[in-house]
């Protein structure tokens, strides 16, 4: 539903959204590959979570190279996912458990199979030979500049059609689109509407900072990365001119104008990766008119979390007026799961409790991956297995992300673990079985405990949205509080897995209303116990 006003609600500040991966979350047709009909049948489940949103990334037309993220139609259903009714419906049964639904949009480039790639490669002239990046090659027939691709190698690719060559940033089969002009832009922003008009309530947006590029194909200057942190070429530049061109800010402006134009307080969130992550984090989202909040990669791929790291990111959000919003994943489809990284192999719940109620402390809005809030560890997924072109590409040197998106163990009692009756697209690792959903129904688990705090953290202003303020902050100590109006919240952890005491400097009246290790009635005057966290509200 269209209007001339907004809704300034802002719903999504401090909300809890839960990502699904579409492919492994529940085959309904026995093809191996998760659909949308599964996601809606499952639906009472994410919602007895307590989350405010979910987000799917890309089910749209796609000849899957990247797995979705390789869009061959802006606005039509995959048929491995099913067809737009089935969308229709699962985006109204959401809206009737009071869930709401963000959609993946992926503007920096499309499939080589896409209609507009097919037109613009035929010649120079066709009415979209400027709807992609071309350009000629040097002299010596070699690229234009010296840009590397995410993926390895570098970010051209000639074609024979045009004599030219083509930029792309990510796979070869997926060439950059030039959003320089704004007859691509324009376009964009009719998907947009779309899906808006289909009832979508916001957009994840992806890789923001690769929507526009130096158009002068400046050389971008080295890294000086040593050898031994280098595992691609991509690593050995500093991406200064071929991402992150100021002009994203003015389509980032055009895309907030589409979504104020419907009924409600819609929803954007920014992947900004890149050379210059804060500062395009804190521009793309600066002020009312541009996006709602930024992802942040500070523990994506840290592979040791201590209390002084935890600091030094959320300390990078100082929440002046303007800055923007955060937002906060622990784990994500591309990211091996944090569980795996930060407990040296041990994937205890005890473990999974503790990652899963820090992250639920943070300031601002929090993303839990499918399979968090059962304590799900990195899967192993053999070489002969793997599906992820990266991890293909880069075996052994990059664990590759397949292992976060095997398909979700929603049964323990069976080899495909409930997700389908035919063979996964990726095979189920048999330690996921044990910790499947129906093997969770006792108030000790870890999805009992992931409902519990969601539901706190729902319930709290301060958790929420309040202000945060650190009081220690060591290798393995971390106490800080959260505070709105009239509420604080004491958050405290022992990151370690020894005895170490936290001396909480707290009122003597708050009351414990989570922890790790028990639910209620805990003492105030210190924090021993190993992997122990607390929240207290006084």
């Amino acid at each position: 539903m269209r209007t001339s006003k907004t809704n300034q609600s802002e719903w999504w500040r401090g909300a809890t959204i839960y990502q699904i991966y579409p492919r492994s979350f529940l085959d309904t047709n026995g093809d191996g590959i998760g659909d949308l009909k599964g996601i809606t049948a499952k639906l009472d489940y994410v919602a007895s979570l307590g989350v405010d949103a979910i987000w799917l990334s890309p089910f749209f037309t796609s000849p899957m190279k990247d797995f979705g993220y390789d869009v061959a139609d802006y606005c039509d259903v995959d048929p491995i996912f099913g067809v737009l009714a089935d969308f229709d419906a699962l985006i109204t049964r959401a809206h009737e458990l009071g869930v709401k639904v963000i959609i993946d949009q992926v503007y920096s480039h499309t499939s080589d199979q896409h209609a507009w790639f097919a037109e613009s490669r035929k010649d120079k002239t066709n009415p979209k030979a400027d709807w992609y990046v071309w350009a000629d090659p040097k002299k010596d027939g070699s690229p234009p500049n010296n840009w590397q691709a995410y993926f390895g190698g570098p970010s051209w690719q000639w074609d024979g059609f045009r004599k030219q060559y083509y930029l792309h940033n990510f796979l070869i089969s997926q060439p950059d689109l030039n959003l320089h002009n704004e007859e691509v832009q324009n376009a964009l922003l009719d998907a947009a509407r779309f899906w808006l008009d289909r009832g979508v309530d916001g957009f994840r947006l992806d890789v923001v900072n690769c929507f526009m590029h130096d158009p002068a194909l400046a050389d971008n200057p080295p890294s000086n990365l040593p050898m031994e942190k280098v595992s691609r070429s991509f690593d050995m530049q500093l991406h200064t001119k071929s991402e992150g061109y100021p002009d994203t800010v003015t389509f980032i402006e055009r895309l907030r104008g589409v979504l104020n134009e419907y009924v409600g307080d819609r929803f954007t969130v920014a992947e900004v990766a890149g050379t210059e992550t804060l500062k395009n984090q804190k521009l793309f989202t600066q002020g009312p008119d541009r996006l709602s909040t930024a992802y942040s990669f500070d523990f994506l791929y840290r592979q040791r979390l201590t209390g002084t790291g935890v600091k030094n990111a959320l300390s990078k959000w100082s929440g002046e007026a303007d800055e923007g919003w955060p937002s906060w994943a622990f784990t994500n489809h591309d990211a091996p799961r944090a569980l795996s990284r930060w407990s040296n192999g041990a994937n205890s719940p005890a473990h999974a409790r503790l990652y899963l109620m820090l992250l639920l402390s943070l300031r601002g809005n929090v993303f839990m991956y499918q399979g968090e809030e059962l304590g799900l560890p990195q899967a192993n997924v053999p070489f002969e297995f793997l599906q992820d072109p990266e991890a293909i590409e880069n075996w052994p040197n990059t664990l590759g992300r397949d292992g976060a998106r095997t398909p979700f163990p929603w049964t323990g009692d069976d080899i495909q673990a409930g997700f389908s009756t035919g063979i996964p697209w990726l095979p189920i690792d048999p330690r996921h079985l044990d910790l499947a959903e129906n093997r969770q129904k006792t108030d000790d688990s870890t999805l009992h405990f992931a409902r519990r705090a969601i539901q706190a953290r729902q319930s709290s202003p301060a958790l929420r949205r309040g202000d945060i303020s650190f009081e220690i902050a060591t290798e393995d100590q971390l106490l800080f509080r959260r505070s709105l109006e009239t509420e604080t919240i004491w958050c405290a952890f022992n990151l370690s897995d020894a005895e170490t005491a936290i001396e909480p400097t707290i009122p003597a009246h708050a009351k414990c209303i989570l922890s790790t290790r028990s639910t209620s009635g805990e003492a105030v005057d210190a924090v021993s116990g190993p992997l122990a966290g607390y929240w207290w509200r006084a």
